[in-house]
This record gives C-alpha cells, sequence and structure tokens, in this order.
C-alpha cells in the first residue's frame, strides 16, 4: 500500500505536469523547421547552439527552468539555478550543451507522448478486430482478444517516462545552469560580507547604547546618594547628552539595516575621544588621559574602532568599577595605534574572557591585524591594545 502511494505521489503534483511542459517546449520550434525542410534538421541544432553563446540566454533558460522544473520563481529560495548572465565562456559552453541536452530529451519525450497512447489504440482496436494504423511506430498483427489488456502498458510507461524524464532534467538544469565555481566563490564572498556586517552592528549597538544605559544608571545613582541640586542638573546634562548622542549612532546603525547597500557614515572617530572622556568625568571617575600622535590622520576604519573600543573600555570601567580614577592613553607611533585603561582592580571586574564586550574589543582588534590583552595587571585592570596603521 505504501508502495502503491509512493508511485501515485509524483501525479499529484503540479511540477510533475509543468516538467512535462518544459520537455515539449523544447522541441516546438525544431517540429515547425522540420515541417519547412526535414533534410536539414542539423542546422537547427546549429543555430540552438550559436544562440547559447548569448550571454542572456542563460537568463531565459534559468528563469524556465525555475519556474517549470522546480516550481519557484526567480526571487524565491535558493534552487540551484542561476538566472544570470553568462560572463565566462565556460558559462556559455554549458549553455550551449543545456539547450542541446533538453533538445535531444524533449524531442525523445514528445515522440513518446504521442506514439505511446497511439500504441494504445492500436492495442484496443486490434483486440476488437481492427487493423492498427500504419503511423504506429510499432505493428500490431493478428486478431486477439487479450491485445486489450496489454492496452494499457503503453500509457503506464508514458507516465514513468514523463516523472524519470522530468527528474533527469531537473538534475541536468541543476548541473548545466548552476553557479560556476567563480559564482559560487562570489556569493560565499557575499554571504561572508553580509555576516560580518551584522556581527559589526550588533557590538555597534552593544557598544554605543550599553555605553549610553551604564552611564545613565551611574549618573542617576550618583544624583540621588549626593541630594544636591546642583549635582542633579550636572547629571541630568550628562544624561542627556548621552542619550542624545546614543541615539544619533542608532540611527545610523537603523540606516544600515533599512538600507544594505548604503555605507555607514559620520560615525564617530578617535578625534571625538573627548566626549567620551568628558561622558566618563561626568559620571564621576576621575580620568587621566594621554592622546598623543596625529589621531586626525588615522585610516577612518581605524580609527572607528579604536573609538569604539575606548567607548567599550570606559563602559566597563563605570559598570564594574564605578567612580574610580581611570588612565586612560592613545599614542599614535612607530607603525601602529596604541590604546590602553587602566583603573583600579574591584572584585566586580569580570574575568578574562568572560563578557560580550571585552570580546567585542578583541574581535575588532582581530579583524583589523592587531591584538588586545584584557584583565588584571599591576594591581590594576588593564585593556590595552595595539593596532597596526597598516
Amino acid at each position: 500500500m505504501v508502495r502503491m502511494i509512493r508511485m501515485i505521489r509524483p501525479f499529484t503534483r503540479a511540477v510533475t505536469y509543468t516538467r512535462w511542459l518544459h520537455l515539449f517546449m523544447a522541441v516546438v520550434w525544431p517540429a515547425v523547421w522540420y515541417l519547412i525542410d526535414n533534410t536539414r534538421m542539423y542546422l537547427a541544432a546549429l543555430l540552438l547552439a550559436l544562440a547559447g553563446l548569448v550571454p542572456a540566454m542563460r537568463v531565459v533558460e534559468g528563469l524556465q527552468a525555475r519556474l517549470l522544473l522546480t516550481g519557484q520563481r526567480h526571487d524565491g529560495p535558493d534552487t540551484g539555478i542561476v538566472v544570470t548572465p553568462a560572463v565566462t565562456w565556460g558559462d556559455r559552453g554549458r549553455t550551449v550543451l543545456w539547450l542541446q541536452t533538453r533538445l535531444f530529451l524533449g524531442g525523445a519525450v514528445a515522440f513518446l507522448t504521442v506514439h505511446l497512447p497511439m500504441l494504445t489504440d492500436d492495442l484496443v482496436r486490434t483486440a476488437r478486430g481492427g487493423g492498427p494504423d500504419p503511423a504506429t511506430f510499432v505493428q500490431v498483427p493478428g486478431h486477439h482478444w487479450w491485445y486489450a489488456l496489454l492496452a494499457p502498458l503503453p500509457l503506464v510507461a508514458l507516465a514513468a517516462v514523463v516523472v524519470a524524464a522530468g527528474k533527469l532534467i531537473t538534475v541536468v538544469a541543476r548541473h548545466l545552469l548552476g553557479p560556476s565555481p567563480t559564482e559560487r566563490l562570489a556569493a560565499l564572498e557575499e554571504r561572508t560580507e553580509q555576516l560580518l556586517e551584522r556581527n559589526r552592528i550588533a557590538r555597534e549597538l552593544h557598544d554605543s547604547i550599553g555605553h549610553a544605559l551604564t552611564v545613565a544608571v551611574v549618573q542617576a545613582g550618583a544624583a540621588r546618594a549626593a541630594r544636591d541640586p546642583a549635582f542633579t542638573d550636572r547629571a541630568l546634562d550628562a544624561i542627556e547628552e548621552t542619550g542624545r548622542a546614543a541615539l544619533e549612532d542608532l540611527e545610523r546603525v537603523l540606516g544600515v539595516l533599512r538600507e544594505s547597500g548604503r555605507p555607514v557614515s559620520g560615525r564617530p572617530t578617535l578625534a571625538d575621544a573627548d566626549r567620551l572622556l568628558e561622558s566618563a568625568r561626568a559620571s564621576g571617575a576621575k580620568v587621566d588621559a594621554d592622546l598623543a600622535g596625529p589621531l586626525e590622520t588615522l585610516p577612518g576604519p581605524l580609527s572607528r574602532e579604536g573609538y569604539r573600543i575606548l567607548q567599550e573600555s570606559l563602559t566597563n570601567v563605570l559598570r564594574h568599577a564605578g567612580a574610580v580614577p581611570v588612565r586612560v592613553r592613545v599614542e599614535v607611533g612607530g607603525g601602529s595605534l596604541g590604546l590602553e585603561v587602566r583603573n583600579p582592580l574591584t572584585v566586580g571586574i569580570p574575568g578574562p574572557g568572560r563578557g560580550s564586550g571585552l570580546r567585542g574589543i578583541r574581535e575588532r582588534a582581530a579583524l583589523l591585524g592587531g591584538h588586545a590583552h584584557t584583565g588584571p595587571h599591576e594591581g590594576d585592570w588593564r585593556v590595552r591594545v595595539e593596532l597596526p596603521l597598516r
């Protein structure tokens, strides 16, 4: 019973019949050519081969194959069949081979589609005492009633041909109309770039929003503890400024999500480090900063990532140590950018390797070809990052 259901199942799927239609369509214009001049059918195959050398033919065949062989739209899920013009001669050659294969297999299926039902008709007619049709490719001589029992066999054979040929042409299409090794590599690189961009956006949100929330929490707690109206006003100003900056960063990141092809512009760099330092000081931390070297001349990606590393380092200080003395040193020289943030070691500081912020610092440094060390050092908690300028 299960085997019977499996045999019948293909005939309940629309794609079985669209595959048959796809094969039948391949021989429509060669059949017209045959009616005009059946002595030069080789010219039809030659013209088809020349058409396969046209880059756009790969798009046309890919669209047909996706729609009729897989039942998917051109913008649907990946079916292993591309809908882009042929770029290399290898792609053109595969398109030519595809067209010839489709013509040959489609001609065979069309021939059997016409003649197998005619064979059934001959068997029925002969069983009833009539004569077979001379156009049938198999003549059934004699008159026997049991020929009627054989009449369904050609139809069963036709059904098997339709299903098998449809599956075969689909496999061939994925092989000949599928992406070339170059296209697979390009797709892999594009996917990698998308994943890197998503990770970068996640780090941007973590660093920017995390810093703003940390400053807001520290300022609010300090204002409540101080019970000084003047200090409360300063704390509210700091919270407002930090929140406004975080909203700007959030808008830029969301702009990337809305328009994937649009680059992020206006992101803060190390030239804006004073904003971070003032924010930390407004939160109660005693920041001793030493910024040495031409920070304005740093390459854009290096300066932007350095800013985020400094931001996350100060955020960790405020989150885990509170209002403590912080020593910040940023130095450009010797072909590298050095960044160090130190603060007194407290119980609340996480150990090495824990926390998404510390992991983000190490990931940023690694992506730029540098390295980061985070952990206790001579009684302090230290974040030390070295990034090469080239």
